[in-house]
C-alpha cells in the first residue's frame, strides 16, 4: 500500500481533520416582522433604554458593570456565530481580555486599551501553542482576536465618551478644558446624544424603508434594507440630534455647550451612515454564519450583538471626532 494514501495516515495530526470554514447558506427572502415582534421589541425597548439612561447619568462603577456586561454577553455571541462556521475560537480568554477592556479605558483611556489589545494577541498565540491541535491555529487565533477587537475593543470607547472631561482635562488641563465649554456633565450629553442619533436613525430606516422602500441598498447581506430606508433615517438622525441638542440648550445649556450648532448636523451625518454601515456588518457577519440573529437574550430584538451593532462602529468615531474637535481648538 501506498505510503501517500492520506486513508493510512497514522499519529496525532490524523486524530482530527483540519478546521475548514463551512461556506454560508443563502437565506431565504426574509419576512417582514410580523405585529406581534414589533409589540415585544416596544416592549423591551421601554425597558432597555430608560435602563440605559440612568445608566449614563449616574456613570461610576455600575455605568463600569453594565459596560463589561454588554461586552461579555456580545462577545459570547459573537464566537458562538464563529463557532457555527466551525472554528474553535478561545473563548475563556477572549472573554477575559473583552471584560478587562472596559476596565483598561475606565483607568486610562483608549490609548492603554489599545495597549491591552496588543498584548492580547500574544496570548493568543501562547494559549494556542498549547493545544495539541495546531491546524485550527490560524481560524482560533484570528477569530479570538477579531471578536476582543470588534466587541471589546470598539465598545470600550463608550467608556472614554462618558468620561470625555476627564479624558480631555488630562490631556490640556481644567483651565484650557472649561475655556471651550466643556464641564464634567458634557460626557452625559455627548453619550446620549451619540446613542439617540444611532436610535433614531435606525427608527427612521425602519419605517421610511417599510412605506417608501422599493431599491435595495445591500440585497446579497440584508435585503430588507433599502436606499429609501437609509435615507429616511439619515434624515431621522439629524432632526433627531437636533431636537436632543435643542432641549439640552434649553434646560441644561451647560452640559451642551461643548458641541456647537456648527458641528451638530455634520456630526449627526457622521453618526447616522456609521450607524447604517455598523448594521450592515453586523448583518454580514451573521449571514456568513447563517443564523438569522446573534442571540435571543432580548425579546423582539435578537441577542445583545444586535442592538450594539451601530454603536460599535458609532461611540469611536464619535469619540474621535470630539478629540479632533478639542484639538483643533486647544492643540
Amino acid at each position: 500500500m501506498s505510503e501517500s494514501d492520506p486513508a493510512q495516515t497514522s499519529g496525532p495530526e490524523a486524530s482530527e481533520a483540519p478546521v475548514h470554514p463551512r461556506p454560508s447558506t443563502p437565506w431565504p427572502e426574509e419576512k417582514p416582522k410580523r405585529a406581534s415582534d414589533l409589540t415585544l421589541r416596544l416592549l423591551t425597548a421601554g425597558f432597555l433604554i430608560p435602563f440605559v439612561l440612568y445608566i449614563i447619568v449616574i456613570g461610576g462603577l455600575p455605568y463600569l458593570a453594565v459596560v463589561m456586561g454588554f461586552t461579555v454577553l456580545g462577545l459570547r455571541e459573537f464566537y458562538l456565530m464563529i463557532e457555527e462556521k466551525g472554528a474553535r475560537p478561545l473563548v475563556s480568554i477572549g472573554l477575559a481580555v473583552g471584560a478587562a477592556l472596559p476596565v483598561v479605558a475606565y483607568v486610562g483611556n483608549e490609548y492603554h486599551a489599545t495597549l491591552l489589545m496588543t498584548a492580547s494577541l500574544l496570548v493568543f498565540m501562547i494559549a494556542q501553542l498549547r493545544k495539541a491541535q495546531i491546524s485550527e491555529a490560524l481560524a482560533s487565533i484570528s477569530g479570538t482576536f477579531f471578536g476582543v477587537f470588534y466587541v471589546g475593543w470598539l465598545l470600550s470607547h463608550i467608556i472614554v465618551l462618558r468620561n470625555f472631561y476627564d479624558v480631555a482635562v488630562k490631556s490640556y488641563g481644567a483651565e484650557a478644558v472649561a475655556s471651550v465649554g466643556l464641564v464634567p456633565e458634557a460626557g452625559i450629553f455627548l453619550t446620549i446624544l451619540t446613542l439617540s442619533v444611532a436610535v433614531m436613525c435606525d427608527a427612521g430606516a425602519y419605517f421610511a424603508g417599510k412605506a417608501y422602500g422599493r431599491r435595495s441598498l445591500a440585497p446579497k447581506i440584508s435585503p430588507n434594507k433599502s436606499v429609501e430606508g437609509a435615507v429616511g433615517g439619515i434624515l431621522a438622525a439629524v432632526a433627531g440630534g437636533a431636537a436632543f441638542k435643542a432641549v439640552f440648550d434649553l434646560f441644561l445649556p451647560t452640559w451642551s455647550a461643548f458641541l456647537g450648532w456648527e458641528l451638530l448636523v455634520p456630526f449627526a451625518l457622521v453618526i447616522a451612515i456609521t450607524g447604517i454601515i455598523g448594521d450592515l456588518v453586523e448583518s454580514m457577519l451573521k449571514r456568513d454564519a447563517d443564523v438569522k440573529d446573534a442571540g435571543a437574550l432580548l425579546p423582539g430584538m435578537g441577542g445583545v450583538l444586535d442592538r450594539i451593532d451601530s454603536p460599535l462602529l458609532v461611540v469611536p468615531i464619535m469619540y474621535y471626532m470630539l478629540l479632533g474637535t478639542l484639538y483643533l481648538q486647544l492643540g
